[in-house]
């Protein structure tokens, strides 16, 4: 039988389908919904046989296959709410999200091989990163701890006690400056704070083991413009931005199962001795970094550079060299050796998730039958306007209404950008997949903003206004400004420098300036997984109706938490309404209403003029908010809470993640248990809470488990 609805309707007599014909088909339309149950009983006939295997096994089905071999899900993370249904999302997307973060499929069908291997550090080191999706390195810290050696086993030829029974040596600085961390081989006393002790033979003498573990991810930079930040002196830095970036390991595959991680296989931060005592293995292409200087392909020679600490630029290099921090990012040409054309650079840099302007995939979407005019070196266009001019000739001859600029490098586009559209026009100025352009937009002129301008006339009538997507994209320098009506604004995957651009400690350079201004527009604005700055709404309250702006997986940051993120100027209500989901803003919102937030974290006081709209839900407002309605929000469930950031500055690697000392109700206060803010999909304390579970089950025999964040 075929799989098509009138496949049991096809089989009747033709006079019996004359007849239904007649009354109008009633017997077809019933044989349709048998045979549709009889294709998933067939399905499910079929299915019994791959239901035997954890490879082909429905998802049902798992949890009784992990009974037969021992293992036990922890329980409560089948639950994922209703988020995905609230926002519009898909709840079938967001399961297997959260599948992909306990990975219990993987975990199941190695459970007979890894209860074979229990007890040995590899084994721990896969589980991380099976599990949890987590690089760690196992360290037995019994064997760091140094002993006092007894008299009477003096030369009694026990070798090992002698080898324990050993002080720090400080000439060995390489040794010295791993001390503490996961890589550290110097002796220490006992740190009862990172793994269990046991008593033995009426000591105490710790038995632990523990897992380093890295969460934070690698994220490539390749190609890209170093920042001049003194001509004179010829000083610059690996980031665009001008601020500090330490750089991390590129990390490679361990060589076999048996092997422990080094500081090769991890997102270690690189630390200045080691890159200075193993140059060739971090430097050069396809490694951790490199440098090219005046758009030459060859990198510059490892013999030239020199590891340095450039704290206060006070090192200077000698004729020929180039000193290299990469603690801080920074790079110092030699007085008489300075770049003429330009520093280009490869690095990696460490950030938690793909949100913002980054060269991670995103899966762009382009218009059918669009044309896609790509931008950059060797290009059809060289420059955006080129690309966007080029389309407006078109356009008044007759062309096609969509534009789809792409630009395809990793360069940096200092232009002035204004965009001009009419009806029915939809401009896609996106980058390449796997690309992070940056867009800087300098202060050109004394007596206008220089900022990213798309204006559409007022008199387009409604129902042909245009439409705009940004996407992948970099801005600094200044903001985006709209003028006039929209059908919609969408603002993909991209950061707008909160407070324009940045100093070198990641000091905002124009702290509360907005990043994105709405000026009398009518625009849908939906931001995505993005990074960007205050949002300013100059609207019409009287004729129009309130701006809608959805927030997803995003951070919206004023540089301040008495600042205004979402706003109307001199800190009047935003003719807004707000919908936030899974993201976390620092600063105040000042809003006509807000129509629902969910898992999300505002650092400042909400003040909404309508409260008598929208919803609140597993959510955290300071105290003293005028809000909407709440259900089940961190500052209700438990009094005195207040979410705890490891870093609110944009441009360091810990940028808006909750810190280790976060209150449970704010780390595990959504509503399918994973942390509040933008960083809710990582699923971290479910990951943390698997992980834990299969350490503890896998650990050496009298041992414990301790499980440390590198970061």
């Amino acid at each position: 039988m075929s799989r098509e609805p009138d496949a049991l309707a096809n089989l009747l007599p033709a006079w019996h389908r004359l007849r239904d014909a007649e009354r109008g088909e009633p017997l077809r339309e019933l044989l349709a919904v048998v045979g549709e149950q009889l294709d998933l009983v067939r399905d499910a006939v079929a299915q019994q046989y791959d239901d035997w295997f954890v490879e082909t096994a429905a998802e049902w089905a798992l949890p009784y296959l992990g009974e037969l071999v021992g293992y036990h899900r922890l329980p409560g993370y089948e639950r994922v709410g209703t988020a995905g249904l609230r926002d519009g999302g898909d709840p079938a997307e967001a399961r297997r999200r959260l599948a992909e973060a306990l990975a219990p499929r993987r975990d199941v069908a190695a459970t007979v091989a890894h209860r074979r291997r229990k007890g040995t550090l590899p084994l721990l080191e896969e589980l991380a990163a099976g599990t949890a999706g987590w690089p760690a390195r196992a360290v037995e810290l019994s064997r760091l701890v140094a002993h006092h050696q007894p008299v009477r086993l003096h030369g009694a030829g026990d070798a090992f006690r002698l080898r324990r029974g050993r002080l720090a040596d400080v000439r060995e600085s390489a040794a010295l400056d791993l001390a503490g961390g996961p890589f550290g081989t110097v002796a220490r006393s006992a740190d009862v704070r990172r793994a269990g002790s046991r008593h033995r033979r009426g000591g105490l003498t710790p038995a632990g083991v523990a897992l380093f573990a890295w969460r934070l991810r690698p994220h490539p930079v390749l190609g890209a413009p170093a920042y001049c930040i003194d001509r004179t002196r010829s000083l610059y830095t690996f980031s665009i931005l001008g601020n500090d970036v330490p750089l991390v390991t590129k990390p490679v595959p361990e060589p076999s199962a048996t092997h422990i991680a080094t500081l090769d296989n991890v997102p270690a931060r690189l630390r200045r001795r080691q890159v200075a005592d193993r140059l060739a293995d971090f430097y050069g292409p396809g490694k951790s970094f490199v440098i090219r200087l005046d758009g030459q392909d060859a990198p510059v020679p490892p013999a030239a550079i020199t590891i340095a600490d450039l704290t206060g630029w006070r090192y200077r290099p000698g004729y020929g060299q180039v000193a290299v921090d990469p603690v801080l990012g920074r790079i110092a040409f030699g007085s008489r050796s300075a770049p003429r054309a330009g520093v280009s650079v490869d690095y990696h840099h460490a950030f938690s998730a793909n949100i913002g302007g980054g060269a991670y995939p995103r899966d762009p979407e382009t218009p059918p039958h669009a044309r896609i005019r790509r931008v950059g070196p060797g290009e059809e266009h060289p420059l955006i306007l080129d690309a966007y001019e080029a389309w407006r000739a078109e356009r008044e001859s007759g062309g096609a209404a969509d534009c789809v600029i792409e630009i395809a490098h990793n360069g940096a586009h200092q232009e002035e950008l204004d965009f001009d559209l009419g009806p029915d026009e939809r401009l896609l100025l996106r980058a390449a997949d796997g690309k992070r352009p940056v867009i800087r937009l300098l202060d050109t002129y004394s007596n206008r903003p220089d900022a990213l301008n798309i204006r559409v006339p007022q008199e387009v009538p409604a129902g042909r206004w245009p439409r705009v997507v940004l996407d992948g994209l970099l801005i600094t320098g200044r903001g985006v400004n709209v003028t006039g009506p929209l059908a919609a604004l969408e603002v993909r995957h991209c950061t707008l420098v909160p407070g324009w651009s940045l100093e070198p400690g990641c000091e905002p350079h124009a702290p509360g300036e907005p990043s994105l201004l709405l000026d009398r527009t009518t625009a849908c604005v939906e931001i995505d997984r993005s990074v960007l700055g205050t949002i300013t709404v100059i609207g019409d309250e009287v004729s129009t109706d309130p701006l809608p702006i959805h927030l997803r997986d995003s951070v919206l940051d004023a540089t301040g938490h008495d600042r205004e993120a979402l706003s109307a100027p001199d800190c009047r209500h935003a003719h807004a309404e707000l919908h936030a989901h899974r993201s976390t803003v620092f600063g105040e919102v000042h809003a006509h209403a807000v129509r629902l937030a969910e898992n999300s974290l505002f650092t400042g006081r909400m003040h909404v003029a309508r409260r008598g709209i929208g919803d609140l839900r597993y959510s955290y407002v300071p105290s003293g908010s005028r809000t909407p309605r709440r259900h089940r929000c961190a500052g209700d469930v438990a009094e005195g809470v207040r979410p705890v950031f490891e870093s609110v500055r944009y441009g360091t690697p810990d940028y808006a993640r909750l810190a280790a000392n976060c209150p449970l109700p704010i780390r595990r206060g959504a509503e399918d248990g994973s942390e509040l803010g933008a960083f809710h999909d990582l699923y971290e304390p479910q990951r943390e809470d698997n992980l834990r579970a299969r350490l503890a089950e896998h650990v050496p025999a009298g041992a414990d488990a301790g499980l440390i964040f590198v970061s």
